[in-house]
């Protein structure tokens, strides 16, 4: 692994776009201050300069095609639940659908994944990650952040060192998930097991496809992605892709 670290940038992931090409599998930026960071559906990512990880890092995965993609978002978010694992006892951490973090009901961390696609199959991916450490205090509208430093206020955070300890542990995990189909099928276990209300009760819902919101129970999550919710009122379970379903809190 090769940690470079930054001052500052626009976007982690942007950056490593711009010199990817001189860059090997594994490498990794880090900045103090992110001024335009992206997170999923078009969404920014607030961070505090030097009290969060704002990181991006440089996957080849040989010979993965588009269709086990998600293989790669299963993995990385595997790998920071586990390595949040080491610092948070009291409540449980957890994967809302499809890749963000959440402690409890309230989200630590985010996840966007990009993926550069020659012929059939992904030439390189690049996976922003946005943790919450040190910030105490969120002025945008994102409706439920918390921080290892809002669960537990009377420890200080080394926001490098976790870093670089994150950065390992995603590429060991995803180098790991596709080193064979019995790894890959290991971690997607793994991944349903700590999925955020995958207790198998009902919860509520919005089906952007059909506009109504519903009670419904996570069933399964495809090898595609593809997240598959029984319905408490009908019974019928219905499968939607990212951006058809919204979680309400």
């Amino acid at each position: 692994m090769e940690l470079v670290r930054i001052d500052s940038a626009g976007s982690t992931s942007t950056y490593l776009a711009g010199i990817a090409d001189g860059c090997c599998h594994g490498t990794a930026v880090m900045a103090r201050e992110q001024t335009a960071g992206r997170g999923q559906r078009g969404n920014s990512w607030e961070a505090e300069p030097g009290k969060n990880v704002t990181m991006s890092i440089l996957l080849r995965p040989e010979g993965l095609e588009p269709a086990r993609q998600f293989v790669i978002s299963q993995a990385v978010s595997l790998a920071m639940v586990e390595m949040l694992d080491c610092f948070i006892g009291a409540e449980p951490v957890s994967i809302k659908w499809p890749n963000d973090i959440y402690v409890g009901d309230s989200k630590i961390a985010g996840i966007l994944i990009e993926n550069v696609i020659s012929g059939t199959e992904i030439s390189r991916t690049i996976v922003g990650i946005g943790l919450n450490v040190n910030q105490t205090e969120f002025v945008s509208d994102a409706p439920n952040p918390v921080s290892l430093k809002g669960l537990m206020p009377k420890a200080d955070f080394d926001v490098d060192a976790l870093g670089e300890a994150l950065a390992r542990d995603v590429i060991e995990k995803t180098d790991r998930a596709l080193s064979s189909a019995e790894a890959a099928a290991e971690v997607a276990e793994a991944y349903f097991a700590r999925m955020w209300r995958g207790d198998g009760g009902y919860h509520p819902y919005y089906d952007h496809m059909r506009g109504v919101y519903m009670e419904a129970r996570i069933d399964a999550v495809a090898a595609t992605g593809h997240i598959t919710l029984t319905d408490r009122a009908d019974g019928e379970a219905r499968v939607y892709a990212f951006k058809e379903i919204s979680a309400v809190l």
